[in-house]
């Protein structure tokens, strides 16, 4: 039995055939790395401002020109503008609805549901037409985002 792995370096993709698994391995200096899961409907992940329109996202990670946030929020509305001249913003909901009002027009997400918030485009979210909390995971991008899947 051979195994097949692929391996993805500079943004190609190169096939290896192995005769093991690639995870039946005798040791792995992995220097403290770890799998870890976090469960974004943890009640420990509410943040203070959990019931202030105003409050601010919960910051998951970091990297060079990333930042992936955790935003929980009750029914009430953003109060202000917001506009993110650092970031385009990948707005994905992942529980409950959430309407959002730009420059560029108005839409309600789903969940399942994402879209992008250009960099420098005004914004602000409402609760949409839901009975439980609006968690929704935001992916701040510091470099153009390009998408490569058309009528998706």
């Amino acid at each position: 039995m051979s195994f097949t792995e692929k391996m993805t370096v500079n943004g190609r993709n190169v096939i290896i055939e192995r005769p093991t698994s690639p995870i039946e391995v005798d040791h792995v200096d992995s220097a403290g790395l770890q799998l870890t899961v976090i469960d974004v409907f943890s009640k420990a992940l509410i943040p203070d401002n959990y019931d202030k329109a105003e409050g601010t996202p919960q910051t998951l990670f970091m990297a060079d020109g990333l930042k992936v946030d955790l935003s929980k929020r009750t029914k009430q509305a953003m109060g202000f503008w917001h506009r993110n001249c650092d970031y385009e913003e990948l707005i994905f909901c992942v529980k409950g609805s959430i309407h959002w009002e730009t420059e560029l027009g108005e839409l309600t997400l789903q969940a399942g549901q994402m879209f992008v918030i250009p960099r420098g485009i005004a914004h602000r979210s409402m609760p949409g037409q839901t009975d439980t909390e609006n968690v929704v995971l935001e992916l701040k991008v510091g470099s153009e985002l390009r998408r490569v899947i058309a009528g998706a």
